[in-house]
């Protein structure tokens, strides 16, 4: 799902007009944004919780050239799916994967 997807699907389940589900939208995400930038976690529950990993530096290596590369520390956001999603997920009967059949 896309973003312009999921503004359609909250303008048609609550009756708005398209652009201010676009702005609804868009306030969740700039605040969900901002909290992380500050270092806050977000529990949504039912869904996962997010949260920022601090990153070493370290020395890489350019797969090109192979030429070595100092890689600064930093911060990265993270996704830990809930209980409640994954459950919902496998219970969802996915069709037969041909590799998992011999």
């Amino acid at each position: 799902m896309t973003k312009s997807e999921l503004i359609d699907a909250v303008a048609a389940q609550t009756n708005v007009t398209k652009g201010r589900a676009e702005m609804v939208v868009n306030c969740i995400f700039d605040s969900m944004t901002e909290a992380l930038k500050n270092g806050e976690g977000i529990e949504i529950r039912g869904l996962g919780s997010f949260t920022v990993r601090q990153y070493k530096p370290y020395h890489g290596r350019n797969p090109r050239t192979g030429e070595p590369v100092n890689v600064p520390s930093k911060r990265l956001p993270f996704f830990k799916v809930g209980k409640e999603l994954k459950e919902m997920i496998n219970a969802i009967d996915a069709p037969d994967d041909p590799k998992d059949n011999p």
